[in-house]
């Protein structure tokens, strides 16, 4: 298992499980390293990943390794508008997200500081709001540098 965000060997992904009261499985563990491996991946990307590792564990078993981790707060589930819902290991603080319009491509974007009126809700309607979730839309730089050649209308 590769070095990520600090996750260096298959010793630390088991410390994470236990420290979430989980028990320590081999599905499990193939999961959490294929989401450090693979920031913002699909669950199809992370299956393609596992059975790398793991050649039998079924479909169901990584939806619900992704479902268990997500819920110790292991794992972070996001789905922007009309995508698929993608999972990635940054987890324990409120960072925000940005997403390619033409490819697709999706990367973390740190909390603003200073004045953010966007973050500030103008009637909170009596909740106790504790997080904000932004989403940023535009085109990455690849995309920008190589946009799609139009067909010529004859």
């Amino acid at each position: 298992m590769g070095k990520t965000r600090g996750v260096t060997a298959a010793a630390d992904y088991e410390q994470l499980l236990r420290s979430a009261q989980l028990r320590v499985t081999r599905p499990r563990l193939a999961v959490l390293a294929a989401v450090h491996d693979h920031p913002h991946a699909d669950t199809d990307s992370v299956l393609r990943a596992v059975r790398d590792e793991l050649a039998y564990v079924s479909h169901q078993a990584v939806y619900d390794v992704l479902r268990a981790l997500t819920t110790a707060g292991l794992v972070r589930r996001i789905q922007p508008s009309g995508s698929v819902a993608r999972y990635e290991s940054r987890v324990g603080d409120n960072h925000h997200h940005v997403v390619c319009r033409s490819c697709g491509v999706i990367a973390d974007v740190d909390c603003a500081v200073g004045e953010t009126p966007c973050l500030i809700a103008s009637d909170d309607r009596g909740f106790v709001i504790d997080e904000a979730e932004v989403v940023y839309w535009g085109v990455c730089s690849d995309c920008s540098a190589n946009p799609p050649v139009k067909p010529v209308e004859i």
